[in-house]
């Protein structure tokens, strides 16, 4: 079975209004979920949608009937408190209908407030526990390696996450282990609550200068929204935003 990412236009220009316009999708579906649900981190979704964006309709390799072909690259949403964002993008390539997201936070809803490999297909480990990740990316990563697989292995975190220990240890393990096929993203939107992977012999790490609550004039740069619900006007005002 043929592995390929969502279809892209042709031209360079259209593939990028694409990944844009996908990304802002995931923006203003985010903020719906944690609107209705009245729980949710929409500052980590908005500052994460560009990033999930160019990953899941412009970089990686998925099978949406097949979630777990043996092919397949592997991605790990470290900083799993962003549900919002991250169930979006899953729903919009289709690994589950969009109509689902409706449920986020509901009584038993498989839309959990952390991601649960269990529940939705397209989770590859569960996440909540900051510095968790990129550990595990690391196993997966050297499993491939042990394997002659040639799949990818890319790992979201926050910046705020870096400061467990375990991230580090992990960090330095896929240098010794020189893991090429790793790619560690690093949501840096500097607000906190409390290169060609083909053509190396190391793991990458690419520092993604992001905006908190970016999108929405009010939560931009704003650390209120990393854990913030609107009420009725202010979810009003961002929709009006998001265009």
């Amino acid at each position: 079975m043929s592995l390929s990412t969502a279809p892209a236009p042709v031209s360079g220009a259209d593939r990028i209004a694409m990944v844009r316009a996908r990304a802002l999708a995931i923006r203003r579906s985010a903020f719906t979920m944690v609107h209705d649900a009245g729980l949710g981190h929409p500052g980590g979704d908005f500052s994460a949608a560009d990033i999930l964006a160019t990953l899941y309709f412009g970089v990686m390799r998925y099978d949406t009937k097949e979630p777990r072909h043996p092919d397949r690259d592997r991605f790990i949403m470290s900083k799993g408190h962003c549900t919002g964002a991250f169930y979006s993008v899953l729903a919009q390539a289709g690994f589950f209908p969009e109509a689902d997201l409706k449920t986020y936070m509901k009584p038993l809803s498989k839309l959990n407030g952390h991601p649960n490999r269990n529940y939705l297909p397209g989770i590859e480990t569960n996440t909540g526990p900051l510095g968790h990740g990129l550990p595990v990316a690391v196993g997966i990563a050297i499993a491939g390696k042990l394997s002659a697989k040639d799949y990818r292995t890319f790992v979201l975190t926050g910046d705020g996450e870096l400061q467990e220990g375990s991230n580090w240890e992990a960090a330095m393990a896929a240098s010794h282990h020189k893991l090429n096929r790793l790619t560690v993203i690093v949501d840096r939107n500097r607000l906190q609550q409390g290169a060609d992977p083909a053509s190396r012999d190391k793991p990458l790490c690419v520092i993604a200068n992001t905006i908190k609550g970016k999108g929405v004039s009010f939560m931009e740069d704003n650390v209120s929204w990393h854990h913030g619900v609107p009420n009725a006007e202010q979810f009003a005002q961002a929709m009006k935003e998001l265009i």
